[in-house]
């Protein structure tokens, strides 16, 4: 039997990067999957493979940022699938800038998806998980390193991934004290070889040298791949992280330990 098997799990952000191998590694561990994202084409594409691979998957297209999109989506799953056991929040941008360059366009834009978003997913996914029979489930919500220590030139996604940080634990001291059995944990990758960390490789003009410069940071000797995080989401939405929450799960090759 899977880790996660027959639970009933929604990943944001699931059409590449983090999401789709959280999205993958789920499925793969028995969890009916649906992932979410505004890429559309990508998404339908790796909710297809993983069907034809022999999990269950689907994928719905969801802007993060509006509040009544939240309660389409997760009416739907409801409707459909009866409950909702695992909600990852992992849909995120970075604007490569520093506290100087960064604009307050760019400073909204970036805490609406990053850090707003994950609050609309939480309190969502509250709404479901502590009506439902049986009561509760597990919110992991994706931060970062930066929401632990500053990067000079991340500005707005520093502010917006400590805001996760500390969100995280207040929800997890609310729904653990109102009764609901729900856990919210926070997960906080190192710099990952994803899309997202690619574009900013991309912005110093040497893409290799960007990745080999990274490697050397960290003290494991490599930055991380989503494999290393999925591996950390799958921990804490399963029933072996039944006595976790309000934590903070760093994955991040030792650069915070020293």
């Amino acid at each position: 039997m899977g880790r996660v098997e027959g639970k009933i799990a929604l990943i944001t952000g699931g059409a590449r990067g983090l999401g789709e191998a959280t999205s993958r590694t789920l499925a793969t561990e028995g969890a009916t999957v649906i992932l979410t994202d505004v890429l559309d084409e990508e998404g339908m594409s790796v909710a297809k493979e993983i069907n034809e691979a022999g999990g269950k998957a689907e994928y719905l297209h969801q802007d993060v940022t509006d509040e009544a999109r939240w309660n389409e989506i997760t009416g739907e799953i409801v409707e459909k699938y009866g409950r909702i056991d695992v909600v990852v929040n992992n849909a995120g941008i970075v604007v490569d800038a520093t506290v100087e360059d960064t604009t307050l366009e760019d400073w909204r834009r970036v805490n609406s998806i990053n850090s707003e978003a994950v609050f609309l997913g939480t309190r969502a996914a509250i709404a479901v998980m502590k009506n439902q029979t049986p009561i509760g489930g597990s919110i992991v919500n994706i931060s970062s390193i930066a929401g632990l220590v500053g990067i000079e030139n991340l500005a707005a996604y520093n502010a917006s991934k400590g805001a996760v940080r500390m969100f995280s634990k207040s929800a997890a001291l609310h729904v653990a004290k109102s009764g609901y059995k729900i856990r919210v944990n926070s997960v906080h990758p190192s710099y990952t070889w994803t899309p997202m960390v690619q574009f900013l490789g991309d912005n110093t003009g040497d893409r290799d040298g960007f990745f080999d410069a990274l490697g050397a940071m960290h003290p494991l000797g490599r930055p991380g791949v989503p494999m290393d995080i999925a591996w950390g989401v799958l921990y804490l939405a399963s029933d072996e992280s039944t006595w976790v929450t309000g934590s903070e799960l760093v994955i991040d090759g030792g650069i915070t330990a020293g």
